[in-house]
C-alpha cells in the first residue's frame, strides 16, 4: 500500500508557473512509475504526465508536452510536476498516482487526494 499526497497547487495568473509535489508513503516510491493527472470542472480526469521508476523516462500528453515536467526524487520517496508557462485551460485539481508500469490511461493502483491548480486570466 502507497500513501500519495500532493501540495503544491494555488492561484496564479496566466503565465506564472508552479511546482506540484506529491509525497510517498508507506512502501519505497521506487518501487513504483509515477503519473500525474488533472480534472477540470465539467471534465473527465485527463492523463498529463508520467514516469518510470528510475525516472530514465517521461511521457507526456499533447497538451501540455512542452510545458510541465514530470520528475522524481526516490530517495526522499517525491514526484514533482513543473507547470511552466500556465493557460487559464490548466485549471484543475491535480493528482499523483503511482503504478507498477508508467500508463497513460487512469488504470493506476494508488491516488493522492489532488491539489488545486487555478489559474486567472
Amino acid at each position: 500500500q502507497v500513501r500519495l499526497v500532493e501540495s503544491g497547487g494555488g492561484l496564479v495568473q496566466a503565465g506564472d508557473s508552479l511546482r506540484l509535489s506529491c509525497a510517498a508513503s508507506g512502501r519505497p516510491f521506487s518501487n513504483y512509475a509515477g503519473g500525474w493527472f488533472r480534472q477540470a470542472p465539467g471534465k473527465e480526469r485527463e492523463w498529463i504526465a508520467a514516469i518510470t521508476k528510475s525516472a530514465h523516462y517521461t511521457f507526456y500528453a499533447d497538451s501540455v508536452k512542452g510545458r510541465f515536467t514530470i520528475s522524481r526524487d526516490n530517495a526522499r520517496n517525491m514526484v514533482y510536476l513543473q507547470l511552466n508557462n500556465l493557460e487559464p485551460e490548466d485549471t484543475a485539481v491535480y493528482y499523483c498516482a503511482a503504478n507498477d508500469e508508467p500508463l497513460t490511461t487512469d488504470l493506476y493502483d494508488f491516488w493522492g487526494q489532488g491539489t488545486q491548480v487555478t489559474v486567472s486570466p
